[in-house]
């Protein structure tokens, strides 16, 4: 158990919560103590799930099957109300360990032990296929020990064998390492009672070995091995062999039933002895003198919501519509009140957002500044994951730089209601490492959201561990394409992508040149990237104008190479060229094209946009045109405070996406001051950043509604001008005709 923490609400529907029991990406657990003194343990559903209608109709699955199995060695369901602002469940709580902290505290079961544990499961998930539904997720998590047996949690996946919401093809539901084969190969419509038999013989080798049958490794491989190999079943008591292997056989209608594993085990049973080892009846006993010290239910009652007629008042005197945070007798606790009792979570976050301006402004006394100089402010904690040592470090640095300067500024804010603090973790650039990076900030709960990566790759190597942790993701300088919202809710882009690069080449083009024949050069070292951008040009430019397409191979490492597409352009009798490779290759075509006498536009895009295009070109480089999704912050007014405070502690005038990252940090920021430092959890972040509008020092960030994006227009051009890379501004602008 943890205390509480300051986010957490006092109590949940009549329930007074006392501790954390634990907590995940969709919810926190607590052990809550009801009106009449019974303890339970209280599932609470994070704010940005709630929000989301398909979580939601899953929620009240979850309620409904966990309300239809009847076995006393599964934990019985007490209470839920799926409706309300959050959904919650509330179970009978057992002081015991679960399976997996049992064999990872006290190490392997005893053989005796193990048989009276599957004996019991056994009967659980025959009382569960009784009620006509499949758990799906049998693990050692999902197991609690008590001194009288074990006990089957988390209906969470449960579903009837016929249900189509998760036996979609493909569809893997569960905890690798302990599905059965047809789970494994996202075979939804083949998994029925035999999978959990399947993942019980899983649950027991375990128990007994203290290892998985199936190896540990990465999910992909534990899948793989679930679904080809043998399990292994190395230390194993021989008694118990032959039943696990029964078990585990790959083919389901092979497996034996619930019953035959029950008559497999029979006579197991603790009669009037302990069935557990004594390591293990220790840490129940220890839970057990824990739980016992907890306060009296009578200091701790859950008030209902005033009778109606007016708003409430708190403590403090503020006036909350209707929501009342203290004062008034106990009630009948029945669903609304329940209801009424969670809406002061909404109502807060309202008036919170109501004065998200009180940090934006320097030098005003807050009222939290401080707290009279005796209390510290709350400490949100975000992380910016970049490559800050691999081929990417320029633009990473950057963002870690620019990063720095806004949580500086925001913690030296009078007015702050808390204190950003920062974790900055390297990815090289590699995409293992990003996900490994990514497993550990998800685990760490104090995160509340992730700055980065900076690479196309490390974001899409990392986006699915993000999103099942529910921690939200803004990305600066990734331009990923075909993101779809609805799928990841964490993502926050604040650039447009990949694809929107076209709209200020065209614009030049049609614009600025009035080009009439166009080669489009798409390079295959850079992949769709070039591919995205050569076809959206040729898209846009539409009737009365001509674009001819050349592919430039991956491979074309010789001057000759680049010399062809050069002849190629002249002999089209073409006035502009649009080139979608990077910096290198496209400086051997700038040589190349002056070689050949060719004097019409030559434009690409903000992979050549380097100064080392400008050295490796030399005077062939004039005249480049660039289209960029970042700008030069010395060029804009709104910036010149940040380019000062970014000279005088970097020694340097700021690189692209420094001033980018400095407003999505601030954007971030607002985000968590809207909602407050107790109500800054993951979910309730992803929901908020939808909602929040900021107007930076680089561009205006909000939602479209329809995308995982905040704005089109953060686009530009920049020229190459005798030996540098000269801002033209917003590709509009830039463009505009007389």
């Amino acid at each position: 158990m943890e205390p509480l923490r300051g986010a957490d609400p006092a109590g949940v529907g009549g329930y007074r919560l006392l501790r954390r029991l634990g907590a995940g990406g969709m919810g926190v657990v607590y052990l809550a103590r009801s009106r009449g003194g019974a303890l339970a343990a209280l599932k609470v559903i994070r704010a940005g799930y709630a929000d989301d209608p398909g979580f939601r109709a899953r929620f009240r699955r979850e309620v409904e099957t966990a309300g239809r199995v009847t076995s006393p060695w599964v934990v019985p369901l007490l209470e839920a109300d799926p409706d309300a602002s959050s959904p919650w469940l509330a179970t009978a709580f057992v002081p015991g360990p679960s399976l997996a902290e049992a064999v990872e505290e006290c190490g392997p079961l005893p053989e005796a032990t193990v048989r009276v544990l599957g004996a019991r499961l056994a009967e659980a998930l025959d009382a569960v296929h009784g009620a006509g539904l499949v758990h799906r997720d049998v693990k050692p998590g999902n197991v609690l020990l008590a001194v009288d047996g074990p006990r089957m949690i988390d209906f969470g996946i449960a579903r009837m064998p016929e249900d189509t919401a998760l036996t979609a093809s493909g569809m893997v539901v569960g905890s690798p390492g302990f599905l059965s084969p047809e789970q494994a190969r996202g075979r939804g419509r083949e998994i029925g009672p035999a999978s959990d038999v399947f993942s019980l013989g899983c649950l027991l080798a375990y128990a007994v070995t203290g290892e998985r049958p199936f190896g540990s490794g990465s999910a992909a491989e534990a899948l793989m091995r679930t679904v080809h190999d043998e399990p292994d079943l190395n230390g194993v008591p021989e008694p118990l062999l032959p039943l696990l292997r029964a078990c585990l056989t790959k083919e389901a209608s092979a497996r034996p039933g619930v019953t035959d594993v029950l008559r497999g085990l029979e006579g197991a049973g603790p009669g009037g002895g302990v069935w557990l080892p004594e390591s293990s009846t220790r840490v129940i006993a220890r839970r057990s003198a824990a739980v016992l010290a907890l306060p009296e239910v009578s200091a701790t009652e859950v008030p209902e919501a005033p009778a109606a007629g007016g708003g409430a008042t708190t403590a403090a005197g503020d006036r909350l519509g209707g929501a009342t945070a203290a004062g008034g007798g106990a009630g009948s606790g029945g669903r609304a009140a329940r209801r009424r009792f969670l809406v002061l979570g909404t109502a807060a976050g309202v008036l919170a957002a109501t004065g998200t301006a009180a940090w934006w402004t320097a030098g005003r006394p807050g009222r939290s500044a401080g707290r009279g100089g005796s209390t510290p402010l709350p400490r949100l904690t975000l992380a910016l994951q970049a490559d800050l040592g691999g081929s990417g470090r320029t633009t990473g640095r950057a963002q870690e730089n620019g990063v720095r300067l806004a949580v500086d500024r925001l913690n030296s804010l009078t007015g702050r209601t808390f204190e950003l603090s920062l974790q900055v973790h390297d990815d090289k650039g590699g995409t293992a490492l990003a996900r490994q990076i990514a497993r550990r900030l998800a685990a760490d709960e104090r995160v509340r959201a992730v700055i980065g990566p900076s690479s196309d790759a490390c974001a899409k190597a990392t986006l699915a561990v993000y999103q099942e942790a529910l921690l939200p993701m803004v990305s600066v300088s990734v331009g990923l394409d075909d993101v779809p919202a609805a799928t990841y809710r964490v993502y926050a882009a604040t650039r447009p992508n990949d694809a929107t690069l076209a709209a200020p080449l065209v614009a030049y083009l049609v614009r600025t040149v009035g080009a009439r024949r166009t080669v489009l050069v798409d390079d295959e070292a850079e992949g769709d990237f070039s591919w995205r951008v050569c076809s959206g040009v040729a898209e846009a430019l539409g009737s009365g104008r001509t674009a001819i397409r050349r592919t430039l191979s991956a491979d074309a490492g010789t001057d000759r190479a680049f010399r062809a597409v050069a002849e190629a352009v002249t002999a089209a009798g073409a006035d502009a060229v649009v080139f979608g490779g990077g910096y290198a290759r496209a400086a051997a075509l700038a040589r190349a094209l002056r070689s050949a006498g060719f004097s019409g536009a030559r434009l690409a895009t903000q992979r050549a946009c380097d100064p080392r295009f400008l050295s490796s070109a030399g005077d062939a480089a004039d005249g480049w045109v660039f289209a960029t999704a970042y700008l030069d912050p010395t060029e804009v007014t709104a910036a010149r405070s940040f380019v000062t405070a970014y000279r005088a502690r970097f020694g340097a005038t700021p690189p692209p996406y420094s001033a980018e990252a400095y407003d999505a940090t601030l954007f971030l920021a607002r985000a968590l001051t809207s909602l407050g430092a107790d109500r800054a959890e993951r979910g309730a972040i992803v929901g908020r950043l939808r909602e929040t509008d900021y107007r930076g020092i680089t561009k205006r960030l909000h939602y479209t509604g329809t995308s995982t994006r905040y704005t089109m227009d953060a686009l530009y051009l920049f020229r190459a001008s005798k030996g540098a890379l000269r801002f033209l501004g917003q590709y509009d602008d830039a463009t505009a005709t007389a």
